[in-house]
């Protein structure tokens, strides 16, 4: 972590970040952020430590809220409260983690989830997954990374967590020249965390697994897709922990394949398939996706359900067009093991890849593979990944659900 903040946050003393006469238009229409381009940076705004919190200022000297401020950054300031006087503390911190706590507890019925979704839930820069009274906390901006020991102590006053983990080794962190690293900040993490998502028990690693251990986003089409699943063979590719198939596997399919190139998630999935009672009807590959898929094709092979959920392809905005062709391919590859009548999930979880051109792409994947049909359902994030109304942006997550004939 950065230098830490100091105990006590005075308002009336904070450095004042001054915004370009005229550029005060996106955080007056409810936007959070502020760019290096619509301030005034200063030699005493560029000197000040990356996290720093700072009270904005228009260029009237009228003071619009507190933020937490990084001059290495292009999004440089992150908007923490519109009153300027409010203190960030503890209980600041712990207010809005009850707030939080509050709605999706009221979505949910175990405390499995999503607990903070970043700026949608007024913790901008902060990711807490929630695994019973085990945290997982992502701190993706220098601003939030100087307040962890405070998110740490507010999660402790809150929920008296067993365990803390701080997955700060998201390559986001890069672009706030912050490092990557991993650490257990409370208590201690023993093997695999179970989780209860619609009625399944999975497991989550969320020491060393992918993001913070699982991926809670894709929640509602999980249950969309095992909906379809009834007495059909099923195949979920990119399938990390058995999201997807142990979903259809629990709905009652007659077999379901699990493909990742990873053996660690595929062996907490077939651990999880056991203690659901249906390990008999799970198997699991390892094998990279593309050449598996073309694999099963040639040898015949076809699915009732066929769910392609893959890492993003495009993790920045030059990456598109190479991503576009990664998720047509991956869509006709797909398309050839779907029998007639079947179903195929494509899905994408970059944003980078915006919804047009990504059911552009794959349409033209499954027109690739000689398959016409139709398009059943375009899901997007759980309800424990909000997205805040100023930020379209953060809409990251898609899918696609086709019936083929």
């Amino acid at each position: 972590m950065t230098d830490t903040l100091p105990t006590v946050d005075t308002p009336e003393s904070r450095p004042h970040l001054r915004i370009q006469k005229g550029r005060a238009r996106r955080l007056r229409q409810g936007g959070p952020w502020l760019f290096s381009n619509e301030v005034e940076m200063t030699a005493e705004a560029k000197a000040l430590p990356p996290g720093t919190l700072v009270t904005v200022v228009d260029a009237g000297d009228e003071r619009l809220g507190v933020a937490t401020f990084n001059p290495h950054s292009l999004i440089c300031a992150r908007l923490l409260d519109r009153d300027w006087r409010a203190t960030v503390d503890t209980g600041l911190i712990k207010r809005r983690l009850a707030a939080a706590a509050a709605l999706r507890d009221r979505l949910y019925g175990t405390p499995h989830y999503r607990l903070v979704h970043s700026e949608a839930d007024g913790l901008p820069g902060l990711i807490v997954d929630r695994y019973g009274d085990v945290f997982s906390v992502q701190a993706n901006t220098a601003g939030m990374d100087r307040l962890t020991p405070l998110v740490v102590e507010a999660l402790t006053e809150a929920f008296a967590p067993s365990a803390v983990v701080l997955r700060n080794d998201t390559p986001a962190r890069a672009l706030e020249t912050l490092p990557q690293e991993q650490t257990v900040a409370l208590g201690a993490v023993e093997g695999p965390v179970a989780l209860t998502e619609n009625g399944v028990t999975y497991l989550a690693d969320v020491t060393t697994g992918q993001k913070t251990g699982w991926f809670y986003d894709q929640r509602p089409n999980r249950a969309f897709v095992a909906n379809l699943a009834k007495d059909r063979r099923c195949i979920d590719v990119y399938s990390y922990a058995g999201g997807f198939g142990l979903a259809c596997a629990a709905a009652g399919a007659a077999e379901v394949t699990l493909v990742d190139r990873a053996e660690r998630p595929l062996a907490l999935a077939a651990e999880a398939a056991a203690r659901n009672g249906f390990a008999d009807r799970v198997k699991t590959t390892q094998a990279e996706a593309f050449g598996e898929m073309q694999r099963l094709a040639a040898a015949g092979e076809r699915f009732g359900v066929v769910v392609c959920d893959p890492p993003a392809f495009a993790k920045s905005k030059r990456d598109q067009a190479q991503a576009a062709k990664g998720y047509r391919k991956m869509a006709r590859l797909g398309a050839g093991l779907v029998e007639p009548g079947g179903v195929i999930l494509c899905g994408s979880c970059s944003h980078h890849m915006p919804l047009d051109r990504f059911q552009e792409e794959v349409t033209r994947g499954l027109h690739q593979a000689g398959r016409d049909g139709r398009l059943l359902h375009t899901g997007f994030a759980g309800a424990d990944h909000p997205v805040h109304p100023a930020l379209p942006e953060s809409a990251y997550l898609k899918t696609l659900t086709f019936q083929l004939d």
